[in-house]
C-alpha cells in the first residue's frame, strides 16, 4: 500500500499527481498487467534472449 503524506494547505491535485508518479515506478502496474494474461514460458525465454541481443548490440555499437 502506498502512502502519501499530504503537507498542511497542499493542493488534491497536486498529492494525486505524486501519487500516480510514486504508483508507475513502483511496477505494480506492469506486473498486474503480466498476470492478467498466462505467458508460456518458452516465449518469456524467448522475450529475455531478445532482450539481451538487444542490449548486446548497444553495447557493441559503443565500443566501436
Amino acid at each position: 500500500m502506498l502512502i502519501i503524506p499530504i503537507q498542511s494547505g497542499e493542493n488534491i491535485d497536486r498529492a494525486l499527481k505524486r501519487y500516480k508518479r510514486k504508483f508507475v515506478k513502483t511496477t505494480v502496474k506492469s506486473q498486474l498487467q503480466e498476470r492478467k494474461q498466462f505467458t508460456k514460458r518458452s516465449i518469456a525465454l524467448r522475450a529475455q534472449v531478445k532482450k539481451a541481443q538487444y542490449a548486446q548490440d548497444l553495447r557493441d555499437q559503443e565500443a566501436l
